[in-house]
């Protein structure tokens, strides 16, 4: 099977052929960074994450560009919310808005590091990319889709009139548009004109406005975007994502403004679906908001990648009480196989392995192929570790072998294998764990050879107390520390 996905502009699975052969253009929509990272930030980094390991998998050389949007309108609020307020996790008294946005950035970061998001080829910021979006603006007002605000504010608009295709990715008739929210209607041709640029405003502070033609001020929101992705990756590209949430404004106006200053733009339009608590939005009014601080609080990264990462893609994530724990035993499944699967084959040393396309099941590639099926494929990867177990069972080391192979080639390519596991102490400190555990598994093996099953099952509870499993194997007992 070719690989084939989505595109919301034709709203067709499409047969994905890249514009230059062998190399794969992808940008997706980075953070405004206003504010700690929520559920949603990390589950589309997630999905764009295991799209670009499978298409870098399948050979192709893959650039990735994510933005950060650093300088908008609630950056600024928060920033503005903090002169004179008292100190809390969320909050540095007095912080100017640069300050703000940086700290915050550098949470998002951590999320990604933690959960495995790999770095993308370039993370541009906004505030980096002043020149090239006066570049793009001026473009706009030379071919007649731009112009600046009537009332002389020093606003910069697009004209949403003079291109004809407007509404075209989300399939919307103009006259049915609500009025664009992010600049006041006065010095507007039409009430859904929405901003390029943004005149400085009294009580805002300098550091926040740059030189332009037109004044001083700001990037809209949605210039900032086309102007850094046509930067990094040309006038036309493969494939832009993002979340659903952003097909309206955000990448309608993208693709609007692109196009009508002449570009291609993007050959793709990918979307990741929401994530809900039991089956509603999620929304801090109503206080059922989760955040993968929470989720991490509560099991290891891999737990959380798994969850935050089963979902087909498109589909809605919905968050349940029990879901991490449903996660958790999914991931000690195919944990618990590796270990055993590792011992059997390779013995207590270390084993470097590397992805092998000759160990990828073909359920699990036709799977990623077809629209990046994750569901389908982690079903072809438990299959793989119920036919490890069995062969784990009846001594067949061949066949284990390849089940362990093909296992860890799955989880690499799903990017389990790249979280940031808490750290449990130094290589001594394990060692010396190790020896202790082994002494009581002996000391086991012995109750157990002189039938003293209480002696030996006191002893399994003891450990289990201390956070570590035994898997009796029919080559012996080996240890774990449990998933939490």
């Amino acid at each position: 099977m070719s690989l084939r996905f989505y595109d919301t502009a034709s709203a067709q699975v499409r047969d994905f052929v890249p514009l230059k052969e062998g190399e794969v253009s992808l940008y997706y929509c980075g953070a405004t960074v206003q504010g700690r990272p929520h559920v949603g930030h990390i589950r589309s980094a997630i999905a764009f994450d295991q799209l670009t390991r499978w298409l870098q998998f399948r050979g192709y050389r893959v650039t990735t560009v994510r933005n950060v949007t650093d300088i908008d309108d609630k950056i600024l609020a928060k920033s503005a919310e903090s002169m004179g307020a008292e100190p809390s996790a969320d909050v540095v008294p007095n912080e100017p808005w640069w300050a703000l946005a940086y700290r915050f950035e550098q949470e998002f970061a951590k999320a990604y590091d933690t959960l495995g998001v790999q770095r993308p080829t370039y993370e541009p910021r906004a505030t980096g990319h002043i020149p090239e979006m006066h570049a793009l603006i001026a473009r706009l007002i030379d071919a007649g889709h731009a112009y600046p605000a009537l009332d002389d504010s020093g606003d910069v608009y697009f004209d949403v009139r003079s291109w004809n295709k407007y509404g075209s990715l989300t399939r919307q008739n103009i006259d049915d548009m609500q009025a664009a929210p992010d600049a006041g209607p006065r010095g507007k041709r039409d009430p859904r004109d929405f901003a390029l640029w943004k005149g400085s405003k009294e009580g805002e502070p300098q550091t926040a406005a740059w030189d332009s033609p037109w004044g001083k001020g700001r990037p809209g929101w949605h210039l900032e975007c086309s102007a850094m992705v046509t930067k990094y990756l040309g006038p036309q590209f493969d494939i832009h994502g993002g979340g659903l949430d952003l097909r309206f404004p955000h990448h309608e106006n993208e693709m609007a403004q692109s196009q009508a200053a002449g570009d291609g733009f993007a050959n793709f339009w990918m979307h990741n679906g929401m994530v809900t608590f039991e089956g509603e939005k999620m929304s801090k009014s109503i206080g059922n908001t989760v955040s993968p601080a929470d989720m991490l609080a509560e099991a290891t990264p891999r737990v959380v990648r798994y969850y935050l990462g089963q979902a087909h893609y498109r589909s809605v994530l919905d968050y349940r009480p029990t879901s991490l724990q449903e996660a958790a035993a999914a991931v000690e499944r195919i944990d618990g196989f590796i270990a055993k699967a590792h011992a059997k084959v390779y013995g207590a040393g270390n084993y470097a392995f590397v992805l092998n396309t000759d160990a990828m099941p073909a359920a699990f590639a036709e799977a990623m192929d077809d629209d990046l099926n994750v569901p389908q494929a982690l079903a072809a990867l438990h299959d793989t570790v119920r036919a490890g177990n069995t062969a784990l069972a009846e001594g067949n080391t061949d066949a284990v072998r390849e089940a362990l192979h093909a296992v860890l080639t799955m989880t690499g390519v799903l990017g389990l294998d790249d979280v940031r596991q808490p750290q449990t102490g130094t290589g001594a400190e394990h060692r010396a764990l190790d020896a202790l555990v082994q002494s009581q598994l002996e000391e086991r093996r012995a109750a157990r050879a002189a039938k003293d099953w209480a002696r030996a099952d006191a002893i399994r509870e003891s450990l289990a107390a201390a956070g570590i499993t035994v898997e009796d194997t029919a080559d012996g007992a080996s240890w774990s520390m449990a998933q939490g």
